[in-house]
């Protein structure tokens, strides 16, 4: 099979883990020939740390008629600018989360990329891993029965305390709505399917914060997005949710994700993560049992990309990691967002599809049977 070439824009933190991914796991489809940042001398360590890879200008990068995918791991305030671009060259484009800040960016995102015919895929793609599809093939296979009501809660004390650049985690698309929400509201998803209404309530806990990392140390933010969100939401299914996504808590024992169903409630992992342990307490018993996964979890941030380039290849089969996916999980932080602002319910305008389950019993790198 042939290999899709790849660039990525934005060489920060995150792009470590999607160079070792796309570069072991999925070589068999992806190739990584070049990567790009406004600060050429992180493009240049990475192209020395990774052999085969060029650093390029941005500008160049995107002039590269070879290059097919462009994986955009920029802030996400520049996410929409990167990826508009992209697509504008002819480039498919796999970004980062959240796809966009606002909700006409994605619309606009979503409309070019329908009009030139290419592809949007976006993170995460944590819900391809063996935990949260082990969940999704016990839901699907009925296990627990009908979904009656799920629970979610990420709640930490914020990145100032070790991100060596925390300032964007405060700012207009951050916060842990945006930060964190898009792993776990994709997740429900992928299990659930679309959400249909929300309420919630929201806060700046703290106008400022400082940070305590060693670049930075003592260097005040303010805070321009809620820190403390909880929310309702009202599922296509029938299923009813409740989420906290918090920056302010020092500490709490609460799951990360439980589903309860009229056969049994199902413990999810972390959707951070691709693995973890799955737990199931069906009607009448007294514990908790670990089910044992039956998908591949030792993969990794950049499956994602991989999927979307078998589709590339293959036009009729459908990406899972994939922009009207996103655009929903946008749509969805708004109104939470929205709800706490106008004190009342919001109706989800966007839906989607539930992306297509991963087969079970595949090998490292396989991705269908």
């Amino acid at each position: 099979m042939d290999k899709v070439k790849v660039g990525i824009i934005g060489c920060g933190k995150i792009s470590n883990i999607y160079f070792k991914t796309m570069r072991e796991i999925y070589s068999n489809i992806l190739d990584v020939v070049a990567c790009a940042d406004l600060d050429l001398a992180r493009a240049n360590a990475k192209a020395t740390e990774y052999p085969g890879v060029k650093a390029m200008t941005v500008k160049k990068l995107l002039a590269d008629p070879a290059i097919k995918i462009v994986v955009n791991l920029t802030i996400p305030k520049a996410h929409y600018k990167v990826a508009m671009q992209a697509l504008k060259a002819g480039k498919n484009v796999y970004s980062e989360k959240p796809l966009t800040v606002t909700r006409a960016q994605g619309r606009k995102l979503l409309a070019l990329a329908k009009e030139k015919n290419l592809r949007v895929g976006n993170a995460p793609d944590t819900f391809m891993g063996g935990g949260i599809q082990t969940c999704r093939k016990l839901i699907d296979d009925g296990v627990i029965g009908e979904p009656v009501a799920v629970t979610a809660f990420m709640m930490c004390r914020g990145h100032e305390s070790w991100h060596p650049d925390p300032e964007f985690y405060y700012q207009v698309g951050g916060g842990p709505m945006f930060d964190m929400g898009p792993y776990y509201l994709t997740a429900l998803v992928n299990l659930l399917g679309p959400v249909k209404r929300v309420t919630g309530s929201a806060r700046i806990s703290f106008p400022t914060r400082t940070i305590t990392s060693a670049k930075k140390n003592g260097t005040v933010m303010t805070v321009e997005v809620p820190t403390h969100v909880a929310g309702i939401m009202d599922f296509a299914n029938g299923t009813v949710g409740a989420i906290i996504m918090s920056f302010d808590v020092w500490a709490h024992t609460l799951p990360c994700i439980q589903i309860y169903g009229s056969k049994a409630s199902l413990e999810v992992p972390d959707p951070n993560g691709f693995g973890g342990v799955v737990k199931i307490r069906k009607a009448g018993e007294k514990e908790w049992n670990e089910v044992k996964l039956t998908h591949e979890a030792d993969i990794n941030r950049g499956t994602g990309v991989a999927d979307m380039a078998y589709s590339i290849l293959r036009p009729e089969r459908p990406h899972r990691a994939n922009g009207e996916l996103a655009f929903h999980v946008l749509d969805i932080m708004h109104a939470f967002h929205d709800a706490s602002a106008k004190g009342k319910h919001m109706i989800v305008k966007s839906t989607c599809e539930r992306p297509p389950a991963v087969p079970s019993g595949l090998g490292l790198g396989e991705l269908d049977k």
